[in-house]
């Protein structure tokens, strides 16, 4: 059932920005549901200006919405005033295309990019009236699917979703379509229970109910047991070939201000430096790159379809695309239509610092350098590519080249870090102000320096580490809060206690679902926002589910214990990790198999993809699977 007009007018007269509601944007897709076999809601858990942000959300939006018999709309978290003046009218979640009630639709996929999003989840399924629980849903309830990179250790949130999709979506999404269709038009066999079976028997599909978790008397995981005649590993799906893989070229167009307003084209996926604390560097291997010509065309097409005129270069490290010049003169035909190229974070080397003058011809822009530490004895055990005379002459070029506004990445409480690693930050910050005193600027430097806070993270070599005390993320803040009070400099930093409850979540097992629950009852909602978090409400939701959160955060484990993501295959060995794991312990380097031999870190091969180099010459190193260059 659709909510009604006028229902629908009084509920939008009465909040903030009704423009995140109306889902009449240019671009979008409205068809008859009657024509259609097949409606799947695609959920995220945040605001409006975030969820459409997200390039993963277009890209299955365009991939559903191109078959004729499935009709795919957007269902996202209302905001604060908008759930209160739903709830007090009885209006329950409901889609942007149509309007139509979220329960109703026949698959529900929810997009997990960040822990902080984990208590929305509930709130959007309580919204629309479905059961939280996967064990309590009916036959006649959506099924609730979820995808995005948590689910690589969604343990946490199992308990909540009938399936999750494991890798990238393009072609697993149509497979999960497919299997429901079958298993509608031929009368629901075995119910709800038959449908998970047959969604269970799809590369890439982890149906968690049909895995047995046990524990130890100290609460860690014993063991992970499949049902019967399922694998013993669930492993994600990729992409082979991103040419021709489908993407949006007609992109929803939004109404408002979004977090990313502009051209996202997507040069590559996958990332081979090989930080050791990088969820996204290690998970989203191996690399695969998009052509320059096909760049081009998808840049011509999306720019007359929107009307944009500003192109960003998405992936992990776009300066590392091995066609980054050829892509960018290609991009130079749109210069004299006023249409500008951003780059995003880039590398602290000379090499990238040309590329960034090259990208600010049309609009200018600040320049984000991310040294990550500030010794070279951390960087070398985080394995951050990073020497310290490159750093500073890359500043100083950028100071030359009339950059003033600098903004540097820094993190803190990474493994083995010392105080001494944390003024090692302050004295690099110094040199950079020095660097633009003595080259008598006139303009007045605007430095921003920003920490984040180490979370450990599933399928890293870092996966062993715990993060530091809170109290003791707190103390180094608040040293360096201090040290880096100067002219020029502006210093932020990620909030500790957010950062504590990620850390618990994305080293959680399944039992801290009752820690989300309890969280989500006492009132958690955009965790992520800092206006709305509250530490308290998620330790007493932690307490009640008779759990301690540092448990999780804080502490270190063995080489021989069971993870609760031991199931989830990403394609890495575990004897890689625990190499690399060991290499920065001794503070040793790994080199990227992009430019020296393989490192066996097992993806190629177990995914049986392999790098797909095609922006221009592949630097060095292979797909192949020869001996690791480094011994344990």
């Amino acid at each position: 059932m659709v909510i009604q007009g006028h229902d629908r007018d009084r509920l939008l007269l009465s909040v903030t920005k009704p423009t995140r509601y109306l889902g009449n944007e240019l671009n979008s897709v409205h068809k008859d549901p009657a024509s259609v076999q097949v409606r799947f809601a695609l959920a995220f858990p945040d605001v409006y200006e975030v969820a459409m942000s997200h390039l993963g959300t277009h890209i299955l939006y365009h991939v559903l919405n191109s078959r004729p018999d499935v009709y795919a709309e957007r269902v996202f978290a209302p905001w604060v005033d908008m759930e209160e003046r739903m709830r007090e009218a009885s209006i329950p979640l409901f889609s942007l295309e149509s309007w139509t009630k979220a329960r109703e639709f026949d698959v529900i996929g929810f997009s997990l990019q960040y822990e902080m999003g984990y208590a929305n989840v509930l709130n959007m399924l309580d919204l629309a009236g479905i059961p939280l629980l996967a064990s309590e849903r009916a036959n006649t309830d959506p099924l609730i699917l979820a995808g995005g990179p948590c689910t690589l250790n969604g343990e946490p949130m199992v308990p909540f979703f009938d399936a999750m999709a494991l890798g990238e979506g393009e072609g697993l999404v149509l497979d999960l379509v497919d299997a429901y269709l079958s298993w509608k038009q031929s009368g629901r066999p075995g119910g709800r229970r038959g449908l998970l079976s047959d969604l269970a028997a799809i590369d890439g599909v982890y149906v968690p109910s049909m895995y047995r978790v046990g524990y130890c008397k100290d609460g860690r995981v014993s063991s992970i047991e499949p049902g019967e005649g399922l694998p013993r590993t669930v492993r994600k799906r990729v992409v082979e070939d991103l040419d021709i893989a489908p993407f949006p070229l007609y992109p929803i167009v939004p109404n408002m201000d979004v977090v990313h307003d502009r051209v996202v084209l997507e040069v590559f996926r996958g990332c081979t430096r090989g930080c050791r604390f990088c969820h996204a560097g290690f998970t989203c291997r191996p690399v695969r790159e998009r052509s320059p010509e096909t760049l081009l065309d998808q840049a011509r097409r999306i720019l007359a379809a929107t009307g944009h005129d500003e192109i960003s270069l998405s992936s992990l490290s776009s300066t590392d695309y091995s066609g980054i010049k050829t892509l960018l003169d290609l991009l130079g035909e749109f210069e004299a239509k006023g249409v500008g190229v951003s780059l995003p974070s880039i590398r602290a080397d000379a090499f990238s610092l040309s590329l960034a003058e090259q990208v600010r011809r049309v609009r200018k822009s600040g320049l984000t350098l991310a040294p990550e530490a500030g010794s070279q004895r951390l960087r070398d055990v985080i394995n951050k590519d990073v020497v310290e005379a490159d750093f500073l002459e890359a500043v100083a070029q950028a100071f030359q080249s009339g950059w003033n506004s600098l903004k540097l990445y820094f993190m803190v409480g990474l493994p083995t870090e010392t105080g001494e690693d944390l003024d090692a930050m302050v004295d690099l910050v110094k040199r950079v102000r020095e660097i633009h005193r003595a080259q008598g600027q006139k303009d007045r430097l605007r430095l921003t320096v920003s920490a984040s806070v180490f979370v450990p993270k599933a399928h890293t070599p870092f996966q062993w580490e715990g993060q530091i005390p809170l109290d003791e993320v707190k103390r180094r803040q608040e040293h360096l809060a201090r040290r880096l009070r100067m002219p020029g400099v502006k210093f932020s930093w990620h909030d500790a206690e957010v950062s504590f409850l990620e850390a618990a979540l994305s080293r959680g097992d399944r039992r801290v679902a009752r820690a989300v629950e309890g969280a989500w009852r006492r009132g958690a909602r955009f965790d992520a926002w800092t206006e709305h978090f509250r530490l308290d409400r998620w330790l007493e939701g932690f307490e009640e589910a008779g759990l301690d959160p540092a448990f999780f955060a804080n502490r270190p484990r063995h080489y021989d214990e069971v993870f609760p993501w031991d199931h989830i295959d990403v394609g890495l060995s575990e004897e890689f990790l625990m190499r690399e794991h060991r290499r920065a312990m001794e503070g040793q380097k790994t080199s990227d198999c992009r430019e020296e031999p393989c490192k066996s870190c097992g993806v190629c091969l177990e995914l049986g993809v392999p790098m797909d180099i095609k922006g221009g010459e592949s630097t060095g190193g292979s797909a192949h699977q020869g001996p690791a260059e480094e011994t344990p």
